[in-house]
């Protein structure tokens, strides 16, 4: 065996975050990781690439014992993982990415031998069939190519076992195909590869084995073959699922909001559509097709050069979130860490972070008044947390993201844009979400969501608008919906 975990655990203040694991992985061998938000898998994988110290528990490769106190020892033999968050130096080159820390260097004064360091980049891209310049920069790459800059350099260290954790969250089923084909030839070349991920189709489709923990304890192990989808999400969640999208059909309402002609430079064209009380609007298409921009146009975050937005029956313009905020519009964006929470702040303040002014007095926060609004919108949303004052950062992605709908739901907004909602979120959470998006429509909030799963949109909207190159390319009512249809609008096959 190449490498063996035995009763691996490690204790946070107040979470028991692993509790004697044990886990294993084979030469030429794709192990995939599963489980709820929160049960330790990347705690697990942390722990062996150097990034985590554990409390108990021991780790051998090979048959031999080891210790891996930091990253850097974990490189020397031969473990690294791609991080959800790319550890990548976006103003530097491809080919200074691959051999940071490390470049080739020549003569007295050790200088870095750029010849020798471009020339080993180029090839080992070759080696990856990876078509880019060794001088690209990173900054002006796609996410898909950042990925596969990552696995370059994670391969230039001469790795033997490979972690990749939510490897796909980013990617469109195009680009997931290459990495795909990718990952197969790393593993005929004999690699052991950990497979972290939420997309039980994916497990399914790429790995040799399964594992799967739950509440910091490893439940099972499977062969990929002696097991079905129904069965894994019973171990994952820990009881049967009997409804993965819980779609509800409505009658339709009066009109929330109407986009006619909207336009801003080229990222979008002449946009017009509509959404109605009572229903769940779908938006989705490629990457790159123009969702997210629409959802910051309409929310002051993108200046628009013409069209017009009527919101409530008003006609509004619309020059920044502040006013979008004002008007009862909410948008939780795509990156929920970078641009929907402060890490570094707690859940209490996170939530309230919006709409300030209800608490203020005299310029003076009620904190009586913000943990009991903390409290309230925690029960509400079932948000897994010791207290109001838990730091974000030590929370779930899941959690996160129910935190990240709090904080909008705090504002009583009538509008609430949702940009990939469930993204890194496991099946429980994604359920729970799912709920949750049709309590509100049902109290009357309009609701878009914009995803870039085709399951999850066929399986919850009412209405679903694909773009494509910055124009809407076509709609489709649920009844009529397929992911066929989806990708015929999303190429572009609609538009004129």
């Amino acid at each position: 065996m190449l490498l063996s975990l035995k009763n691996i655990s490690k204790t946070y203040p107040g979470v028991k975050a692993l509790a004697g694991v044990d886990f294993d992985l084979a030469k030429g061998e794709v192990h995939a990781l599963v489980g709820e938000n929160g049960a330790g898998k990347s705690t697990l994988m942390r722990i062996l690439a150097g990034a985590e110290t554990r409390d108990e528990g021991e780790i051998f490769l090979e048959g031999t014992r080891v210790e891996i106190p930091s990253p850097l020892k974990a490189q020397e033999l031969g473990i690294s993982m791609i991080f959800q968050e790319f550890n990548l130096i976006p103003y530097l080159s491809v080919a200074e990415n691959i051999f940071l820390g490390r470049p080739p260097v020549k003569g007295l004064f050790k200088l870095v031998d750029w010849k020798t360091m471009r020339a080993r980049a180029r090839y080992l891209l070759e080696q990856l069939r990876i078509e880019l310049e060794v001088t690209d920069a990173i900054e002006n790459l796609s996410v898909a190519q950042q990925q596969m800059i990552a696995i370059a350099r994670a391969l230039s260290l001469r790795s033997r076992i490979l972690i990749m954790d939510e490897p796909s969250a980013t990617l469109t089923q195009f680009e997931l195909e290459n990495l795909f084909t990718l990952i197969r030839r790393l593993k005929g070349q004999g690699l052991g590869i950990v497979y972290i991920s939420h997309r039980l189709e994916e497990v399914f489709r790429i790995a040799d084995r399964v594992t799967v923990l739950r509440d910091a304890q490893r439940i099972g192990s499977h062969l990929i073959s002696q097991i079905n989808r129904h069965i894994l999400i019973r171990e994952m969640v820990g009881r049967e699922l009997t409804e993965e999208y819980p779609y509800q059909c409505r009658e339709k309402g009066p009109t929330v909001l109407i986009v006619q002609n909207l336009t801003s430079g080229t990222k979008l064209t002449d946009i017009s559509f509509t959404l109605y009380r009572n229903e769940i609007l779908g938006l989705t298409g490629l990457v790159g097709a123009g969702k997210t921009e629409l959802a910051r146009a309409i929310f002051g975050d993108l200046p628009r050069e013409r069209g017009e937005i009527i919101f409530n029956g008003k006609r509004v313009t619309i020059r920044s979130p502040a006013e979008a905020i004002r008007l009862g519009i909410g948008l939780v964006p795509e990156d929920r860490k970078r641009q929907g929470l402060l890490l570094g702040m707690k859940v209490r303040e996170n939530i309230s972070l919006a709409d300030l002014y209800q608490l203020t007095r005299l310029g003076i926060i009620n904190l009586v008044q913000e943990r009991s609004e903390a409290r309230k919108y925690i029960d509400y949303l079932k948000i897994k947390t010791p207290s109001t004052e838990q730091l974000i950062k030590n929370l779930s992605g899941g959690t996160q993201q129910k935190v990240a709908l709090a904080k909008w739901l705090f504002t009583r907004c009538r509008l609430l844009i949702l940009d990939e909602p469930t993204r890194g979120i496991d099946i429980g959470g994604k359920i729970e979400i799912y709920h949750l998006l049709n309590g509100l429509v049902d109290q009357g909030i309009g609701i878009i969501m914009i995803s870039s799963e085709l399951p999850e949109i066929l399986g919850m909207c009412d209405r679903i608008l694909v773009m494509s190159r910055g124009r809407l390319a076509g709609e489709l009512s649920h009844d009529e919906a397929t992911q066929e249809q989806i990708m015929y609008y999303a190429a572009g096959r609609g538009l004129n």
